[in-house]
């Protein structure tokens, strides 16, 4: 575990934490309320938030002294100002005055604050998923957000980018052995480590490829739930990691795989796919995909001994039990996206309207490794081609015969891509064409994985209404597109699953699941 040391003597801060913890301080009539982290004693003060760090140090942090502390004041201001700059006001000081008490006036700095805009603890993301308000809308906005966020950095160019991880991968195992036979198994720490370690050499070409390749960048590095609000009714990225630039500095895919991590882990399988894949629409990440399971055993156990290591300062029992089996949960959890399932390639086709697209997500975060199964779209994969976000509508002159098919070349590209990265594919398209339909197979025999096409079918008249009723939707179908396509000649379906999908969606993923699974397509471990 870290080493921890406090400053003391006339450093001890106390008499700056009396002084911030007294209403009069600031002016206002009400008790001022404090939440105290590790490194941090935080104070809320009407409509504003003071933030003190802590005098101590860490392997990986120095706040020891009052200019050190300053000087993480002006970088925590910098870098959150990327993502939140309406939260992030300003720092301040407490000064010594004149007559040797402590106040906001005139005199020499003994400490420093960022100064910050308070919101409701109701819009952290943590608390609007509990309550089931992680809509598949908001999901695709906080994505959008963060693929945006990644792409405005600057590229970090190295060498190599897996010795970084080497060295947290062997912090992870020295913090959690602290705990061996307390919290943890001695067995599962080891063989965490092992499997750690063997999945690094594995994907070290990757690693260091993506370094050389500018996909190092100075990134949030504390990506979870707790860190991302909702501001003016935008998900906000806020709290990045300031402290650390080599830790904060790394592949965007391990920035992301935080955030992913932790929703996987409370349960929200669906977000955590959503989430994942309309990021990989929205950046050119998806050659990463490999090292994908590894960055989400890392950022799991960083977790593991973190959490533990707050159980270990918890004076209450119960409390501390309840931390130590959270503990437990995510050194489990870590293990668990190590044991990686075997990739597949899954196609649904049918008519504009049948609901291939809608069948798809519902059944994408249960097939394949977690986070699910990659999401491949010929509407998207058309409208990324041209440049436009998924939802612009395109001119009907952009659907030529030849357009179509630089699509469908892109799309088969993607696919193989993916699915040699070890990665599970559903793919959805019409798929009208028998030829359409035989490349897409050809694909999963040539990269030796597994295939199962699914085919829905609905009343015209359904699919007529359904088009209609589309809006924000990549596809740009409507019901004449629909009339158009029942005089398609769609041939032998050649053993794809038939289901009719005029009934309800819940009805429909299950029949396609249930069918699947008859397959031996199994969901992520």
């Amino acid at each position: 575990m870290p080493q921890q040391k406090i400053a003391s003597g006339k450093d001890d801060q106390a008499e700056v934490v009396a002084f911030l913890m007294r209403p009069e301080s600031y002016g206002e009539p009400s008790a001022i309320s404090r939440i105290d982290t590790h490194i941090s004693h935080i104070f809320l003060v009407g409509n504003q938030v003071f933030k003190l760090k802590r005098a101590v140090q860490y392997e990986y942090l120095d706040f020891s002294t009052p200019e050190k502390r300053r000087r993480a004041c002006e970088t925590e201001l910098q870098l959150n100002r990327r993502t939140a700059p309406d939260i992030y006001r300003e720092i301040c000081s407490v000064n010594r005055q004149p007559d040797g008490t402590l106040g906001f006036g005139p005199g020499k700095p003994v400490d420093w604050l960022v100064v910050m805009q308070r919101f409701d603890a109701e819009g952290l993301l943590e608390e609007v998923a509990g309550r089931g308000e992680l809509t598949p809308s908001l999901v695709r906005q906080l994505a959008d957000i963060i693929a945006d966020f990644h792409d405005s950095l600057d590229p970090v160019f190295r060498d190599e980018g897996s010795a970084g991880l080497t060295d947290i991968i062997d912090e992870n195992f020295s913090c959690m052995n602290a705990f061996a036979g307390s919290v943890f198994p001695g067995k599962d720490i080891a063989d965490l480590h092992d499997k750690s370690m063997a999945e690094l050499e594995t994907q070290k070409s990757l690693l260091d490829d993506r370094a050389r390749q500018g996909h190092i960048r100075r990134c949030h590095g504390d990506l979870h739930l707790a860190n991302i609000c909702m501001w003016k009714g935008v998900p906000t990225l806020f709290d990045c990691l300031e402290f650390n630039e080599e830790l904060a500095t790394t592949d965007v895919l391990y920035d992301l795989a935080f955030l992913l991590m932790d929703l996987w882990h409370r349960g929200f399988h669906a977000q955590a796919n959503a989430l994942y894949n309309r990021y990989m629409d929205m950046s050119v990440e998806d050659g990463g995909l490999a090292a994908l399971p590894l960055f989400l055993s890392i950022r799991a156990a960083i977790r593991a001994h973190v959490v533990a290591t707050q159980a270990s300062l918890e004076p209450v029992e119960k409390r501390r039990r309840e931390k130590e089996r959270q503990a437990q949960d995510y050194l489990l959890t870590a293990l668990g996206f190590l044991q990686k399932s075997p990739p597949r390639l899954i196609a649904i086709g049918g008519l504009s309207g049948t609901g291939k697209s809608t069948l798809a997500a519902s059944i994408a975060a249960q097939i394949g490794s977690p986070p699910g199964a990659r999401l491949l779209r010929t509407d998207i994969v058309r409208k990324r081609m041209f440049g436009v976000l998924p939802e612009t509508s395109l001119d009907s002159g952009t659907y030529t015969p030849e357009n179509s098919e630089r699509v469908y070349a892109l799309l088969v590209a993607k696919i193989a891509a993916t699915l040699k990265s070890g990665w599970s594919v559903i793919v959805d398209g019409v798929f009208a064409k028998p030829s359409e339909r035989q490349t897409i197979e050809k694909l999963a025999v040539d990269t030796g994985v597994s295939f199962a096409g699914i085919w829905l079918d609905a009343p015209v008249d359904q699919l007529k209404a359904r088009v209609d009723a589309r809006r924000g939707d990549p596809s740009d179908a409507d019901s004449s597109v629909v009339e158009r396509q029942t005089e398609y000649r769609i041939g032998d379906l050649d053993g794809w699953i038939e289901i009719d999908s005029h009934k309800s969606q819940d009805a429909v993923a299950a029949s396609a699941l249930s069918r699947l699974t008859s397959q031996g397509m199994k969901g992520p471990g």
